[in-house]
């Protein structure tokens, strides 16, 4: 008996509600990573000392978030 070919095996509903839950969770968050890296260029750092290394983490988390929230950002500000 021949076994079917990967990705074509029924999965039960209870099987699929789990890896759409997961799949929601996972795109929002792998979105995040995906400015940090493409927009500003956070792929590899050097070792300069946890302290700096950490003070421009954070400095691009802040930049991301800007980043993510320009658009309600700029609905709010006054024309």
């Amino acid at each position: 008996m021949k076994r079917p070919r990967w990705g074509r095996i029924k999965l039960p509903k209870a099987e699929r509600a789990k890896n759409r839950t997961k799949s929601r969770v996972r795109s929002k968050v792998e979105h995040v990573f995906a400015v940090m890296k493409l927009k500003f260029g956070f792929v590899k750092l050097r070792f300069r000392g946890l302290k700096k290394n950490a003070t421009q983490l954070f400095a691009v988390c802040a930049l991301v978030n800007l980043y993510l929230a320009r658009k309600k950002l700029l609905l709010l500000a006054p024309a």
